[in-house]
């Protein structure tokens, strides 16, 4: 399951005399270079400086320029880097442009690249290390996971340059390694990851880490009152399964991850067309994320206490299919009429939510592919975040964004309550209406939360890319890993 293992290590050599196939150097397009890079260019008798001042290369954002066999120095190749403007420097910016540069090497065989990016007091040391090192592994890493060649060659080792704690190192390779597995886990084929299997994958992975792991199958579903995830499995040859992985922190306060787990959504009886098929077995990016996560939690060995929570199922068309107008009854004896069988997210994490407020969680975040309506509010790179408590929303996003990821909050508002109150049932699965349908599904969710502090994030934009990009393949992203192992390292235990 597991991506090539690349070995990242910090020198602080003078970079003239750093032996690599490829030295990455970083410029701000207005800021002058730094001593480092100053002192390498003197080596290279101001050939770097030259071309800057004929605008060969002006350092915009992404820009690269290779050099071959640069003489004086020790490594073979130089890769310039552009960073764009220097007041924009920040985690997101770091990581994307180690991606790219690292991106556009790979492509061929290479043993060894360095990366000498300069210091901004935009970003403390270790937040460098973080963004360039997770970046860079992220950048090693193809879409190909079932091509008979690979598409990309992963270094062998990763030098950053500079001065770097080992504490950050070892961190920056754990979250580089997690995104990695979490973008592995989308892009495999829906006849690879299913319920089974992927519950399969989640044991070995505890095993290997120390996590506490429960698999649950379909008879404890039923035995622990799940209908709504028995409910939406039924159409399926693939049985449902529930995951619980715990990482038993030193602290008294329990943060529960949830990670909405379809590994393939063809709509069910409201059968969604090819083109909206195409990419469904990313349903089940937020219980890779979750995944991800609780895997370096558990090698980062964090004092927080957090349980990873992930319900597993496909929603499949068959005679057995739940129907339009049937009634599910949930773990938390609330009723759900089914009006829509492709809003089926919500309706398993109902279940998954409920047991997160059992097991006393003090705070809850979910994660979930759950609408289109999100990217039409905020694009395909923003997650949406709904809450029912702003201090512990302004806490979720503060860990977003330190993470170099993005999210939106959007209103809760009383008013959008109705949309989701049933009339057969207790509660509907779809408001019947085109209108605030990100906000809406999390009402719905909130329904199960109780008065525990709650964050949806509705990440179905920034999970899957569609295109590739400088710093990133098309497919999954490994989206919102990095922001979970943020907030559960910050997380107040």
């Amino acid at each position: 399951m597991n991506d090539p293992i690349i070995r990242l290590t910090s020198s602080s050599q003078p970079l003239e005399t750093i032996d690599a196939d490829w030295l990455v150097l970083g410029y701000w397009e207005d800021a002058a270079p730094s001593p480092a890079l100053r002192a390498l260019d003197e080596k290279l008798g101001g050939f770097i400086g030259r071309l800057r001042s004929a605008n060969d290369f002006q350092a915009k954002t992404n820009e690269l320029l290779p050099l071959h066999q640069p003489l004086g120095i020790k490594a073979k190749r130089i890769l310039l880097l552009g960073l764009g403007k220097s007041n924009e420097a920040g985690r997101r910016l770091l990581h994307d442009t180690a991606s790219t540069a690292v991106r556009a090497l790979t492509l061929k065989k290479i043993g060894r690249v360095a990366i000498a990016l300069p210091a901004s007091d935009r970003v403390t040391a270790e937040q460098m290390v973080l963004a360039v090192g997770v970046g860079a592994i992220q950048g090693s890493h193809g879409l190909g996971v079932r091509r008979s060649e690979p598409l990309r060659f992963p270094p062998d080792e990763i030098i950053l340059a500079g001065p770097a704690a080992e504490s950050a190192i070892s961190r920056a390779t754990i979250e580089g390694e997690a995104v990695a597995f979490a973008r592995r886990l989308v892009n495999l084929p829906p006849c690879d990851l299913y319920p089974e299997t992927y519950a399969a994958v989640i044991a070995d992975m505890a095993l290997e880490t120390g996590l506490e792991c429960e698999i649950w199958d379909e008879r404890r579903l039923a035995a622990e009152r799940m209908g709504a995830i028995l409910g939406i499995a039924q159409g399926s040859a693939r049985p449902a399964r529930f995951a619980v992985l715990r990482h038993r922190g030193s602290g008294s306060r329990t943060l529960a991850l949830v990670g909405k787990g379809v590994t393939f959504d063809s709509g069910g009886l409201s059968l969604k067309t090819n083109d909206q098929m195409l990419d469904m077995k990313c349903d089940m990016a937020g219980a890779a994320a979750v995944t991800a996560a609780m895997q370096a939690i558990a090698r980062l060995k964090l004092p927080a206490h957090v349980i990873g929570i992930m319900p597993l199922v496909e929603n499949m068309p068959s005679g057995l299919s739940v129907k339009l107008g049937d009634v599910l009854s949930s773990r938390s004896g609330k009723t759900i009429e089914i009006l829509n069988t492709d809003a089926e997210g919500r309706v398993i994490l109902a279940d998954a939510l409920t047991y997160a407020v059992e097991q006393k969680a003090d705070h809850i975040v979910d994660l979930a592919t759950l609408t289109g309506a999100v990217m039409i509010a905020l694009g395909a790179d923003i997650a949406g975040l709904m809450s029912n408590d702003d201090d512990w929303a302004a806490t979720v996003r503060g860990a977003v964004l330190t993470a170099g990821e993005r999210a939106w909050q959007l209103p809760m508002d009383s008013d959008f309550d109705a949309a989701v109150k049933g009339t057969v049932a207790d509660l509907k699965n779809h408001p019947g209406i085109r209108y605030g349908g990100a906000i809406t599904g999390a009402k719905f969710l909130e329904q199960f939360v109780q008065n525990v502090p709650w964050v949806h994030l509705d990440i179905a934009g920034p999970a899957w890319a569609e295109k590739e990009s400088p710093w990133r393949d098309a497919g999954g992203t490994g989206a919102y890993v990095r922001s979970l192992i943020e907030l559960a390292h910050t997380y107040t235990v």
